[in-house]
This record gives C-alpha cells, structure tokens and sequence, in this order.
C-alpha cells in the first residue's frame, strides 16, 4: 500500500533498521516510537514481511532514482558531473544514510529479498556511472572498471576514520577523486 500512512511506518522502519538491524524493526517498537497503537500498523500491512517488502521497494527505488537524477549530464561535462556525485557523497556525510545503506547490506548476508534488493540497487549505480566514463571516451570495459574503483571509493572514504581532522580528510578526498577523474 502507498498511502501517506504507510510512509511514515516504512520511514520509522528504517529509522530502526538503521539503530538495530532487520531484527529491531518489530511491529511493537514501531508502534511505540510513532505513538500509536499496533492495529493501525495491522491497517496498513498484512504482517511485518509486508512492511519489510515495503522497506525494500522503497530503498530500491529511491537509492535508484537518486542515482539516475545524480549522474544526468543536464548540459554539464562527463567529468564535471562525477566530480559532482564525488564531492555529494564525499562533502555532505549522511550519517542516517550510511547507517541505512550498512543494515541494509548487512540485511541482505542473510535475506535473499535484501540481497536482491543491493543487486538492484548495485547495478543501477554501477551502470550509470559507467555511462558517464563511457561518456568521456572510456572503452566499456574500461569505463565498468572505472565505475567500480568510482564506488570502492565513494563507499570506503566514508567508512575512514582519519585522524588528522576534517581538513585533511577533505585534501585526502580531493586529490583521491582527481585521480578517478584522470
């Protein structure tokens, strides 16, 4: 169902999801951080399977929008617009995010419908941003590869914890995203 209502049940979802993994998202606790009572979860959603499927749907559909929106060229260079999506994930650190996308992946080690789910989700990612290095001139091969280090970076520079503060952090992300765009 997609109905406003049901939004705000998948939203405090993955708010938990992102606190206490798959197995923290319970009818119950979601009830008592919305303030309502079970049975207007019960309205919404057969079970907490449906709920979860929804959570999927959602996550897929988003992350794979987002990704879409992200890399459209809209008049700008190949390289311009990855230098973009770089400085987006690498400047504005969504921690709630993250902490989503973590649980998520972690989700999907033992949930064959998460696991399809971050294929999906992979892919799309992977494909579009193979199409912006194929757009610079990239062999496809090349530019498949080149997506994957782009990835390897987006995702593992968040992860870092580097010890001399924000500012180096930043040096250390600019000249590493320079060498994605060479």
């Amino acid at each position: 169902m997609n109905d406003g209502k049901s939004d705000v049940w998948v939203e405090a979802g993955f708010t938990e999801l992102a606190r206490a993994g798959v197995e923290g998202v319970r009818v119950e606790v979601l009830a008592k951080n919305l303030g309502v009572t079970k049975g207007g979860f019960y309205r919404r959603f057969a079970d907490r399977a449906a709920l979860l499927e929804a959570m999927l749907m959602h996550w897929r559909e988003g992350r794979s929008a987002s990704i879409a929106q992200q890399t459209s060229l809209d008049g700008q260079e190949p390289r311009e617009r990855l230098r973009a999506v770089i400085q987006l994930y690498s400047e504005r650190l969504n921690p709630e995010g993250m902490a989503v996308e973590l649980a998520i992946r972690q989700w999907a080690r033992s949930d064959e419908s998460a696991a399809a789910a971050v294929a999906s989700v992979d892919a799309a990612r992977l494909r579009h941003v193979a199409e912006l290095y194929r757009a610079t001139g990239l062999e496809a091969e090349e530019a498949e590869a080149q997506a994957f280090l782009f990835y390897c970076f987006i995702f593992g520079q968040s992860l870092l914890f580097v010890e001399r503060g924000p500012r180096k952090r930043s040096q250390l992300v600019a000249k590493s995203a320079e060498k994605l765009l060479d």
